[in-house]
């Protein structure tokens, strides 16, 4: 509901985005890492903020007021591209997202959701730090900490996953996300 008067650039740390429905009910719509942007529909939407951004670690956030930004976009044509390579890959995400919501098993959203959350894919894998907490994966997979508590326990049996300081993700975990691998296997 604040006015939405600039952009921010994530440094370094974890920021999670949020939306909270009339009814109260928060959804998590985004886990964002060093060198991400976000409130970026200032610049072509709304004039107030439709989503909060809270710091999930030590963080560092540069604010960019919009008319700045607009101006690096209009007077920089190598930020322009950067951007907008930026947007078209966030779009290409939420539009996943939505799918994997719609059509997913709570399972297969879980296993999703900490394939990317621990960069398969997209960089080096790494372990997933202990500020991710269950609560915080079950909002981002619109289900609950138990059903959450349920399936990592599952995965853990399965080799798929190892405590350690953190969530260590095993590239196994992809078959899950592929077929239906953990859906034969009886796992108390």
């Amino acid at each position: 509901g604040e006015r939405a008067e600039a952009v921010y650039y994530l440094q370094y740390g974890n920021v999670k985005e949020s939306v909270v429905s009339d009814q109260g009910r928060e959804a998590v719509v985004g886990m964002l890492e060093p060198g991400l942007f976000f409130g970026t529909a200032c610049l072509d939407g709304p004039a107030v903020r439709t989503s909060t951004a809270t710091a999930v670690k030590a963080s560092m956030v540069t604010m960019i007021a919009k008319d700045a930004m607009n101006a690096l976009l209009n007077g920089r044509v190598e930020f322009a591209q950067l951007f907008r390579v930026y947007q078209l890959h966030l779009t290409s995400r939420l539009e996943a997202d939505k799918i994997d919501l719609m059509l997913n098993s709570i399972e297969k959203r879980l296993a999703r959701a900490l394939l990317i959350l621990a960069h398969y894919g997209g960089g080096t894998p790494r372990k997933i730090g202990p500020d991710i907490s269950q609560e915080l994966i079950a909002e981002m997979i619109g289900t609950t900490r138990p059903r959450v508590n349920f399936f990592m326990t599952k995965f853990r049996k399965l080799g798929l996953i190892k405590y350690n300081g953190g969530i260590e993700v095993s590239p196994n975990l992809l078959s899950v996300v592929m077929n239906e691998l953990t859906k034969t296997e009886n796992v108390e």
